[in-house]
């Protein structure tokens, strides 16, 4: 073994013998500010971004129903200014919608902190709420939003909404979800009961024409709860419905 590690570094020897280190840098790099180096280097860690994702606009086949959920921010790697809309409106008549602005700081790598407001609008009554919540990647993939709610006259609501998106191709995704809301107190003007109000379980399927565009069908059962499914029955509304849809995710 010693005589085959001998011959093995003899044969290697020519080889590491021919190694030249560079010459060294012939300009020191000046000081210089931020700006003019990120210039030079094509970098800048400061510079703000923005992006819109509409996450779906969709047709509920079953009736005349236009649905949407839409998102955007603006800012930098740990801070950003956060802003999401969701809502329903049917025959003309806008059943329900949420508008929610929000500030958004990274706290890990997965996990982002949000603070702000969220306005509620179509049947019954407006409301307006503060919120602080948490976003970010669970594990196995999903996609987690969860936030708290303190309103008007000691009202609070809570929400979790959660997804996955699973490649069955390069451009076809499966996208099931999970939305869940639940409220402190009754609410009749707005439909709304205590403890466990709603949940919206989904699967959509897109086909990307591009990573940007991508047009979807999918099925959702929605299914309310408790006092909420009272209110809604009295007001002559569905309780537990299942909605085929068809729609467009796309973002920019």
């Amino acid at each position: 073994m010693r005589m085959r590690g001998i011959l093995l570094f003899a044969l290697a020897a020519p080889v590491f013998a021919q190694h030249v280190p560079p010459d060294p840098p012939r300009t020191q790099v000046h000081d210089m500010p931020y700006r003019e180096m990120t210039a030079m280097m094509g970098m800048d860690d400061r510079r703000r971004f923005g992006k819109v994702t509409l996450e779906r606009l969709e047709w509920n086949l079953g009736g005349d129903v236009l649905g949407w959920d839409a998102n955007a921010w603006y800012g930098g790697d740990i801070d950003k200014l956060w802003v999401a809309a969701e809502g329903e409106r049917e025959n003309g008549t806008t059943g329900e919608s949420r508008l929610e602005l929000a500030w958004d700081r990274i706290i890990s790598p997965w996990w982002s902190l949000r603070a702000g407001a969220r306005h509620d609008g179509g049947t019954g009554p407006s409301r307006d709420w503060l919120s602080v919540g948490v976003a970010g990647l669970a594990p196995g993939f999903f996609e987690v939003e969860t936030s708290l709610y303190l309103g008007e006259q000691g009202r609070s609501a809570f929400r979790l909404a959660t997804h996955r998106d699973l490649l069955l191709t390069q451009r076809l995704v499966a996208q099931p979800e999970l939305e869940l809301a639940a409220y402190g107190r009754d609410d009749p003007q707005k439909l709304i009961g205590a403890g466990l109000s709603d949940m919206k379980l989904g699967l959509r399927i897109r086909y990307e024409w591009r990573r940007e565009f991508a047009p979807f069908l999918g099925v959702r059962w929605v299914r309310h709860f408790g006092d909420s499914a009272g209110f809604r029955q009295a007001a002559g509304e569905d309780t537990d419905e299942w909605q085929w849809l068809a729609g467009l995710r796309a973002w920019f």
